[in-house]
């Protein structure tokens, strides 16, 4: 069925939505729905989206914003993905940075998950996959 995420490939995308605010550059994290806990807005790979078409559709889903995602990832890390049916599947994630150029109150999930603004390193200190915060401080030298 087109569309149907492939769960148990455990591929997916997710997006790095960034601006530059008084010279820093600046992250925006959303919470998960379940656990609450800070992430990036990411999503099951879908055959007929690329990766960067993914990240851009779940930024605009789950923190509702919009921009140019860039073409090539930032990077990757690896996490256990808690699945409804109680089982536990291995997810790598490739990360896709965006430069945000809209931030509407309105967007698709809004009524469940929270979204906030972060330094780079203040987001890597905040979110649990270690993976991920090391591609975030890392993503602060380049």
């Amino acid at each position: 069925m087109p569309g149907k995420p492939n769960r148990e490939a455990g591929k997916q995308f997710a997006v790095l939505p960034l601006k530059d605010e008084l010279g820093l550059t600046l992250v925006l994290l959303v919470t998960s729905r379940e656990t609450r806990r800070w992430v990036l807005p990411k999503g099951w790979a879908e055959k007929q989206l690329s990766g960067p078409e993914l990240a851009a559709k779940e930024a605009f889903e789950e923190a509702g914003v919009t921009g140019q995602v860039q073409l090539e990832p930032a990077g990757s890390y690896s996490y256990h993905k808690h699945l409804a049916d109680g089982r536990t599947v291995m997810c790598t994630v490739e990360v896709f940075p965006m430069r945000v150029d809209r931030l509407p109150v309105d967007w698709p999930e809004r009524q469940e998950r929270t979204r906030q603004w972060f330094t780079l390193p203040e987001a890597a200190s905040l979110v649990q996959e270690a993976e991920l915060g090391s591609l975030l401080l890392q993503y602060v030298a380049l």
